[in-house]
């Protein structure tokens, strides 16, 4: 299952809370069946068929592709020097 560092716990958290402002809100990530690409969103539920992910009250939401290819990632975030987030997908060590 993805996990998530505390970097990318907080800023999702930050994130859900300025943009849906509410606890049920989250970060989604999906996958179209025919590409690599990931697609990220900030919404203000899970879909019924997510895997919810959760740590120290940040939400991320899987569909299905995204839950199979990203079972074994860290979920990781920074601040750019722009402060924009940049999220990155990395493997446990």
């Amino acid at each position: 299952m993805l996990t998530m560092t505390e970097n990318a716990s907080t800023l999702v958290r930050t994130i859900t809370d300025q943009s849906v402002g509410t606890t049920e809100g989250g970060l989604r990530i999906s996958q179209a069946e025919s590409t690599t690409d990931f697609a990220v969103d900030v919404v203000p539920a899970p879909e019924a068929a997510d895997q919810i992910v959760e740590r120290e009250g940040a939400r991320v939401f899987l569909e299905e592709n995204a839950a199979t290819a990203l079972s074994d990632r860290i979920l990781d975030a920074q601040l750019d020097e722009n402060n924009a987030v940049r999220f990155s997908l990395g493997l446990p060590a």
